[in-house]
């Protein structure tokens, strides 16, 4: 009698030193589906159940009887089989809808005995379907502070000897018992838990829904300033979350070690979808420059030439006038006439030229002989004063090798860069999330060190950023959205990001594994 007391002290201390851990174990967990999980499995140990299940209440209002009652999971130790979910009323027709209307457990020794009169009912469809043999049940709401009932487990078959599997007909009639009161006051306890920790599942949750709905809502804003990059900044980061994904696989090469939690791989995906947020801080006009003039500049130079063209009919019609008047030849008038058609066709042409030369390249091209010839030449304005066919800053623009805009726009459209880093890193965004800014700001750096803002070298410039580099420079290639270019084709991009290798611009081994899992095929599943 007298070690009575202190075994029963000793159970204590066990099985509340086991709800301490559980606790911590439940509150560990922000997945739901992960969190599902880990309440039942805690809640079959505590209680020696050899199976159960777990609903989950969905749907808004006041009255539990309006909501439905989602089938999440099932585990069963002696039985392996799959489990799909699916949807039913809360309601008392069934065990775990009558626990979650009545508020309470419904603990029900052996199914066969289930009064005639309750308003709940066994469905034996499963132990037909697969021969398994339900005898026990302890259904337990799981509910707030409130007394919201957000969920109900289940527990099937509490065992004698808890390592015992029920296979055979004797097994289940041998090794099954019904719930003790103090399991089922251990469950309710652990229920209790659980619902505190879906609390903070569904909170972290709709934090984190908010939280990716403000980003991408922040990304489509930014986009909105220049539609001809649209969805940019989508596709550079389902590509580079991609490459992250090969690279977290690949056994070999530099990158082998390289491994990526499930957090660190949203962190990479969202530094990578706002690799262009400092865009914001970018004129809109350099933003959205698609030729090397700006429209108004091109309809300028038109205007001059057609003012040089009437110049050159009005001076030709004066002269002919005059000469008619003398009585010149027909011979001589033709001459002039030829002499007017010549300027003009030499006007328009001119104008051809500047046109084509208004066009921007991918690669450093052009031939600028025929726009330095024609910005030698000189005409008369409306006050006689002589003046060149093209401005100094029109030559400029004019005269880029490659793509479409000066130096001093360049460096405006890559301050882009720093006023990504400088706006993010004011967002408090957390432990798991702190590289980000880092992240976003360097996806133009060069491992020669010739990149922006801050000119790092190979060593400095963090993987994710390499990674997003290779990704950013592949769409920026093949997006068939750019007004100032027709999409590059597959082939032809991977080959431009072959010369950026070689170039020391961004790094090989990432190429190769883009190439050779076809990482850019992402973008044909969106």
């Amino acid at each position: 009698m007298g070690s009575d007391p202190e075994a029963s002290l000793n159970r204590l201390s066990y099985e509340l030193s086991q709800l301490i851990e559980i606790g911590k174990a439940l509150s560990a967990v922000t997945d739901l589906d992960a969190l599902l999980g880990t309440i039942l499995e805690k809640s079959r140990y505590i209680s020696g159940a050899d199976a159960g299940s777990i609903y989950v209440v969905e749907g808004e209002g006041d009255d539990i009887a309006s909501r439905t009652l989602r089938f999440k999971l099932s585990q069963n130790d002696s039985l392996a089989y799959e489990s799909k979910e699916f949807v039913m009323p809360v309601s008392t027709s069934s065990i775990a809808g009558a626990a979650a209307v009545m508020r309470s457990s419904i603990d029900i020794p052996d199914v066969a005995a289930i009064p005639a009169d309750a308003p709940y009912h066994f469905d034996a469809s499963f132990d037909q379907r697969t021969g398994y043999r339900t005898r026990s049940i302890l259904a337990v709401p799981m509910m707030n502070q409130r007394g919201d009932v957000l969920g109900v487990v289940q527990l099937i078959n509490k065992k004698r000897n808890p390592a015992a599997r029920l296979v055979r007909p004797g097994d289940f009639e041998r090794e099954v018992v019904p719930m003790d009161a103090r399991s089922r006051e251990l469950v309710e306890t652990l229920a209790s838990q659980a619902a505190i920790a879906m609390e903070n599942a569904f909170l972290y949750a709709e934090i984190q829904r908010i939280f990716d709905g403000f980003i991408r809502a922040s990304v489509h804003a930014i986009e909105q300033r220049d539609p001809s990059t649209s969805g940019h900044s989508f596709r550079v980061a389902a590509l580079t979350r991609r490459l992250a994904e090969v690279v977290d696989a690949s056994g070999n090469g530099p990158y082998a070690a390289s491994r990526f939690t499930k957090v660190e791989l949203e962190e990479i995906e969202t530094a990578a979808l706002l690799h262009d947020f400092g865009k914001v801080g970018v004129r809109e006009e350099v933003l959205v420059k698609a030729k090397k003039l700006y429209p108004p500049n091109l309809n300028l130079i038109r205007s001059r030439f057609d003012f040089i063209r009437r110049s050159i009919e009005n001076d030709h019609l004066h002269r002919r006038l005059m000469m008619v008047e003398e009585g010149a030849p027909p011979q001589e008038l033709a001459i002039l006439d030829q002499a007017r058609e010549r300027a003009v066709a030499e006007i328009e042409d001119c104008w051809r030229v500047i046109r084509a030369a208004n066009e921007p390249t991918i690669l450093a091209a052009g031939d600028f002989e025929k726009i330095e010839e024609i910005a030698r030449r000189t005409y008369f304005d409306v006050g006689g004063k002589r003046q060149p066919y093209l401005e100094q800053d029109e030559i400029k623009s004019l005269m880029i090798a490659k793509g479409s805009l000066t130096d001093e726009e360049l460096a405006e459209i890559r301050s882009h860069a720093s006023h990504t880093i400088s706006f993010l890193q004011r967002i408090p965004w957390g432990k798991s999330l702190r590289r980000i800014p880092a992240y976003a700001g360097a996806h133009h750096e060069k491992l020669d060190g010739t990149g922006y803002p801050h000119g790092l070298k190979a060593p400095e410039i963090p993987l994710p950023a390499k990674m997003m580099a290779v990704a950013d420079i592949y769409d920026a290639l093949t997006a068939a959205d750019r007004p100032y270019k027709k999409a590059v084709p597959v082939e032809r991009a991977l080959n431009i990001l072959e010369m950026e290798v070689k170039d020391g611009h961004i790094d090989g081994e990432l190429v190769r594994l883009f190439k050779a899992a076809e990482v850019y095929k992402v973008l044909e599943e969106r």
